[in-house]
């Protein structure tokens, strides 16, 4: 049976939430990959080194195989001795989410470009932080990154020693931004590479599917799969897998995010193959990301997977947490 193997897979935007649930979704990232970058918008959001520390304390304690990469929530309150303080203590990442662009960012930064946020960043810039930012406007829903442009240019030309990273990058229109500043680089997610806006909306509403950022046009997703798969040195994979419970998925309110955890492997080793490209899996899971965020002292992992369909399960904690098969898997992951 045909195998493939992939060295210290990595995932650069990770959601793993908090409680009863951080202990249901953990595994499905902690046994695959070797480390991820966890985010910190919980329901209290970790913007002291403190929090970000005692988060990541936590994690490593439910899964010491794995090393969760956890980002500081940059705020206004955080100080020259904070962020040294931080560094310090192994924390190298600062999480941008503009005021309530997405799920619990009622607490991000409501002017970026205020002089007293670009005296943060200047002080991250020194210390050697990486800025991964949340590139959205709260405009029109399809035109939020795009729109969220003029604050990129100004932070890559502002603080050019400054690696910035934009998640989950979803337009096409972004990628001349990354051509543009040798600082600049961008996560990619499985969804955004698999599905387009007809999966979400095209046919009966699939609440499942609805992320932020919300999936694009059939020509964005081509884009991004073109810079995925010839694992362009500018982007990594990010999966911002964002797990929520049924009762939150299913209302009105239908919160944000998509579970993908449970089948990022399979789906990543299907997509690459269907379109003769797994030589490039390597770089694009890992080698890019070990590149941009200068990564050292991973925990080593080596992970096999078969050219069979795996059986994913459908639900964990109590029957609530839904898998959305979004896409055919022909790879499984070996045990």
């Amino acid at each position: 049976m045909q195998t493939f193997t992939l060295h210290n897979p990595l995932d650069m935007h990770l959601h793993l939430r908090e409680g009863d649930l951080l202990k249901a979704v953990l595994p499905f990232s902690a046994t695959p990959f070797s480390a991820a970058v966890v985010m910190p918008n919980l329901s209290t959001p970790l913007s002291t080194p403190a929090l970000a520390l005692a988060y990541q304390a936590q994690i490593t304690a439910l899964a010491p195989h794995f090393k969760p990469l956890v980002a500081l929530y940059l705020n206004e309150e955080l100080s020259k001795e904070s962020l040294q303080s931080a560094k310090e203590q192994g924390l190298f990442l600062l999480k941008l989410y503009p005021k309530n662009a997405t799920t619990n960012s009622a607490q991000g930064v409501s002017d970026i470009l205020s002089p007293k946020m670009l005296e943060i960043l200047d002080i991250a810039q020194d210390l050697g932080f990486i800025l991964c930012v949340h590139a959205e406007s709260v405009g029109f829903v399809l035109e939020r990154e795009f729109e969220f442009h003029p604050v990129i240019h100004t932070l890559a030309k502002t603080f050019n020693k400054l690696t910035i990273i934009l998640e989950h990058m979803s337009d096409r229109r972004s990628v001349a931004l990354l051509e543009q500043y040798p600082n600049l680089y961008a996560t990619l997610t499985l969804h955004h590479l698999t599905l387009n806006l007809d999966a979400l909306a095209g046919g009966m509403l699939s609440p499942h599917l609805f992320c932020k950022p919300l999936l694009k046009t059939p020509k964005d997703q081509v884009t991004l799969l073109e810079l995925a798969l010839k694992a362009h040195k500018k982007v990594c994979f990010g999966s911002d897998s964002a797990p929520h419970l049924l009762a939150t998925k299913h209302t009105c309110t239908c919160a944000a995010g998509v579970f993908s955890a449970p089948l990022l492997l399979s789906g990543l080793c299907t997509l690459f193959e269907k379109h003769n490209a797994l030589e490039h899996l390597q770089d694009f899971i890992s080698t890019n990301a070990v590149r941009i965020y200068r990564l050292t002292d991973l925990p080593a992992k080596t992970i096999t997977l078969q050219r069979t369909p795996p059986n994913l399960p459908n639900a964990l904690l109590d029957g609530q947490l839904i898998i959305p098969h979004f896409m055919p898997l022909e790879w499984s992951v070996l045990k």
